[in-house]
Formats: structure tokens, sequence, C-alpha cells
């Protein structure tokens, strides 16, 4: 899907960089997942770039689900088998996720910016997993973690998904080992309690930057550098704006989803492996400090922190820069506009670190 700016709105991107997203014909890369390309469980901001592109180009990347061995007659083929035995259970962690990546973009450099525009996603199964997991917020009130697992209505994307059958996870004492496999002779698989259509938002989870510092971190976790945001709008037709903490930048994917609500509340969305072609370009007339989404109508900010205040208070305070940066607003003026004309949602409750995510329309600057 092409970008398609509405011409009275106010763009974050000057219109000199908007044409390095225009051209017609980029240099377009493939970044499978195998065994070479991918990460298991931490962000390394050390990591050698497993590619390296200019500045502009196209990628065709697949990002992995880690929740495909709880069905894994359904959702792990080949590719992910080698990824599997490539990476044993010690060695998956100290997060959850598989990372493809990282990639360098020519032109990023610390103090800057990078954008990756989300072109199309397109499922690598017709199969995902909802965990309702020990990490959920209402763990305590079921006492046991149980499998959800949805189907695609067709072959088209994005459609509707619908609970194809359920199991209660008992396999483990808890659900703590990355990439778990649950055969179907392991199970006991149950129906859904009724005919349920959910729409398909298909999104990246997690993508990002290298992170400040030297030492790995946790997938888990988001932070200023983006990572599992788990902003389910996150989906073809977005860009999202990061700050560069490396030279590089160095662009990661993972975590795909079908579908999720905000809150993520139960643990997970509808995980599911998924292949994206995403655009990626350094940036340096933009002014930020956390990621920053910009979709075909609104603007939004995001904020993290070890409770929904600090990630609430963070969000509003990016979106009250980002106005007088881009606006030309003053601070009265743009705190008056964020609380009468924005949204401020919950974006996650599940990852360790809450988000929080701050919305507003930009036709109104018209």
């Amino acid at each position: 899907m092409t970008h398609t700016p509405i011409l009275q709105t106010v763009e974050m991107l000057s219109p000199a960089t908007m044409e390095t997203f225009a051209a017609a014909a980029p240099p377009t890369h493939a970044l499978p997942a195998t065994p070479g390309t991918v990460r298991w469980g931490s962000i390394d901001p050390t990591a050698t770039p497993v590619l390296t592109v200019d500045s502009g180009a196209r990628l065709d990347v697949e990002a992995v689900s880690h929740h495909a061995g709880d069905a894994p007659e359904l959702m792990l083929d080949e590719g992910l088998h080698a990824i599997w035995s490539a990476f044993p259970e010690s060695e998956r962690g100290p997060g959850v996720h598989v990372l493809t990546g990282p990639v360098a973009v020519s032109g990023a450099h610390p103090g800057g910016a990078v954008a990756v525009r989300i072109e199309s996603t397109a499922p690598r199964a017709p199969y995902g997993s909802n965990c309702a997991a020990n990490w959920g917020l209402l763990h305590s009130d079921f006492g046991k973690e149980r499998i959800t697992i949805y189907r695609l209505d067709d072959a088209s994307f994005p459609t509707l998904a619908r609970p194809e059958f359920a199991y209660d996870f008992r396999s483990r004492p808890v659900y703590d080992v990355p990439g778990w496999l649950s055969p179907a002779d392991a199970r006991i698989d149950e129906p859904f309690g009724r005919p349920v259509r959910i729409p398909v938002r298909p999104h990246l989870g997690v993508v990002g930057v290298l992170p400040p510092g030297t030492e790995p971190v946790s997938t888990v976790p988001p932070g200023v550098f983006g990572g599992n945001v788990d902003n389910w709008r996150f989906g073809e037709g977005a860009t999202i704006f990061f700050p560069v903490f490396h030279e590089g930048a160095g662009v990661y994917v993972g975590d795909p989803h079908f579908a999720q609500g905000d809150g993520e509340v139960c643990g997970t969305a509808i995980e599911a492996s998924m292949n994206a072609t995403i655009r990626v370009a350094a940036v340096d007339d933009v002014e930020i400090r956390t990621p920053v989404l910009e979709t075909a109508t609104h603007w939004f900010t995001h904020g993290f922190g070890d409770d929904l205040d600090a990630a609430a208070v963070m969000a509003v305070r990016e979106m009250i820069a980002l106005l007088r940066w881009r606006v030309g607003l003053s601070a009265d003026d743009a705190y008056s506009l964020v609380s009468v004309a924005g949204d401020l949602g919950v974006t996650q409750v599940v990852d360790g670190v809450l988000g929080a995510h701050c919305g507003i329309d930009r036709s109104i600057f018209t």
C-alpha cells in the first residue's frame, strides 16, 4: 500500500523527505527469517546488522511468532522448525520474542530519527494463537492459563478470524518457555463457547531500533526505542518514527499479530507469523524523543512507565511537544487542544513496562 498523505493536513515529514518515500521503484531487499537473521529474546545494541540498506529502501521481511508452538501442526512450517532447532530452550531469552534484524539504514545517525512505513502484511499461515497467560491482567481470577487457536476465514487479508478450539495449558506448571511446543496429542482441545467473528487488524507487535547503551535487554518491555509497543495501529499504511541511538538505527521486527484490542489484557493478541513489506528511511527533520505513529488521519505519541499514570504523563507530554514543534502551538494552547481534541488510551498492561498512547486527528489543522 502506498502512503497517500491527506493534502489538507499537516505531515510529519518535510517535502524533501516525503520525496524519498515517494520513489516509484526503490531498491527491494528480501529479509527472510532464518537462524542467521533472527535473535530470540534479546535486543543487543552492539549486534552486527544482518543487512545494510539505503534510505528509502523497501524490505520484504518475515516476522515470526514465538507462539507458533501452541498448535505446531497448524503454525510451525519447515522454515520455523529450522529456527526452533537452531535455538535450544536454554538460548532463548531473557525475553520471549523472535526478532528479524537488525537492519542498518544508511544516513541514520544518533540524535536523528528513522521512519518505518508498513506497506503491506500477509499471513504466513491462516492460524494464530491467543494465550491467557500468567502475565495477564486477571490471571489470579482464573488460576490457570488457556490457549485459544483462531483461524482466518479465507485467503484474503485482512479478513475475519474465528476461534477454532481452545485448551487449558497443562504441559508445564506455567507457560515460561518461549516457543514451547504443545502437540495435538498432548492437549485436550475444546470448542469455543459460541460462534464469533473478530475483525482482523494485522500489525507488528514489535518494531523498533537498537536501544541506548551497550548491554542486551529483554524483548518484553517497550521503551523510547520502540520494541514491544503492542499498538494494534502499527499495521498497513502506518509510518512509525523512532529516535536513533546508534549509527544505522538497527531496525528490527517481530511479534506479529492478526488482531488485538487496546490493553492486550489477557496477555497476548492473536499471535501469528506474518510476512510484511516495509520501507525504511533516515530522517533529519523530525524532532521526537519516543516513537511517534502517523496514520492517514492521526498522530499518536507513546508513553511508557512502571504504572499507567507514568505512561499517560509521558504520552501527553510527547503530544504537547509534537504540537509545539510541528504545528507551532504554544505549550498552553497545545495542552488545551490535547484535552479537548485528543484521545488518551491504554496501549498494553502486560509487558512489565506499561504503555499508553495519545492520539489527535490531523484534520483539525487544515
